[in-house]
């Protein structure tokens, strides 16, 4: 019992880190560029990662890696951080946070949608009827609950956040198949995220002198969104009787956020974007549970 007090704590810590990085993104973004922060913050995640590995004595794992596990790193790095975190952060520069950052949490839907058309799984009308109340709560949000006259605040803005969520989809799917210890993954993927954006950046000659407020907010994501909080996510899930059991607490945190958005991020928070969470979170509940049931089934 003591240790699964200890995983809850695990669990909320990364839901409260979580919860404040789409205020920590908008804020840093009065600074920073789109592509500026990425390179600061993916090169604090690069370091922090490292330390975290050499406190574990887990860098020899590295070498051990073969050629294809490199490219593949190659591949990932590419799909996360780099195209992921370009995308949403510019998404975040033309959006409110309040609704960057649940069209953004749609990636469970693309998941699923994307595992039915590879043939991964089977996608049948339930689950279609599951995906169309998270869609409802996409247009609620996009079209800040005028859904009569059907028109998108910023279309730009709302197809960058929800193409983000493709991007993080593809890049799940894909690490799937690479079998390779967690963290050392999670580090070549982010040493070549950052060299792309570093490339870049030269490429664009975007390398001006950056601000502290823009430096620190960027740290301060590389830590707490890109870095320290994997390991703090995978602990509690060790330590856990259940992954259910934590894996649920994710939920809280698109609703929390609202809480940092308004309260630090100074926006006031629409109806429309607490609902149209409400009915994407729902939706996407609704999805795992037809999953569940349906893996019950095929036992």
């Amino acid at each position: 019992m003591h240790q699964q007090r200890q995983a809850y704590v695990y669990a909320f810590l990364t839901v409260l880190f979580w919860s404040t990085v789409a205020t920590a993104f908008k804020i840093t973004l009065r600074y920073l560029s789109a592509l500026e922060m990425l390179l600061y913050a993916s090169f604090t995640s690069t370091l922090i990662l490292g330390i975290v590995l050499v406190l574990q004595g887990k860098m020899p794992l590295i070498r051990r890696c073969t050629r294809r596990d490199y490219l593949h790193s190659l591949v990932l790095g590419f799909l996360n951080p780099f195209l992921y975190y370009l995308i949403l952060f510019k998404a975040y520069d033309l959006l409110p946070a309040q609704e960057a950052q649940p069209l953004n949490y749609t990636w469970p839907l693309m998941l699923v949608i994307m595992a039915g058309l590879t043939g991964r799984e089977r996608i049948d009308l339930l689950r279609i009827m599951t995906m169309l109340v998270s869609f409802i709560g996409i247009l609620i949000i996009s079209t800040r609950g005028d859904l009569i006259s059907f028109r998108v605040t910023n279309l730009p803005g709302a197809l960058l956040a929800m193409g983000s969520s493709i991007v993080w989809a593809s890049y799940w799917l894909a690490n799937l198949r690479d079998r390779r210890e967690e963290g050392v993954k999670l580090f070549l993927n982010f040493f070549f995220g950052f060299l792309y954006t570093l490339t870049l950046s030269i490429c664009l000659a975007k390398l001006g002198r950056p601000s502290w407020p823009g430096l620190a907010g960027a740290a301060y994501i590389g830590i707490f969104e890109m870095g320290i909080t994997f390991f703090v996510w995978m602990k509690a899930l060790t330590l856990s009787r259940s992954s259910i059991q934590v894996t649920r607490l994710i939920y809280l945190s698109p609703f929390i956020s609202l809480v940092f958005i308004h309260f630090i991020g100074g926006e006031a928070v629409r109806a429309a974007s607490f609902f149209g969470l409400l009915f994407i979170v729902a939706g996407i509940v609704l999805q795992e549970w037809v999953g569940r049931r349906i893996k019950t089934a095929n036992k």
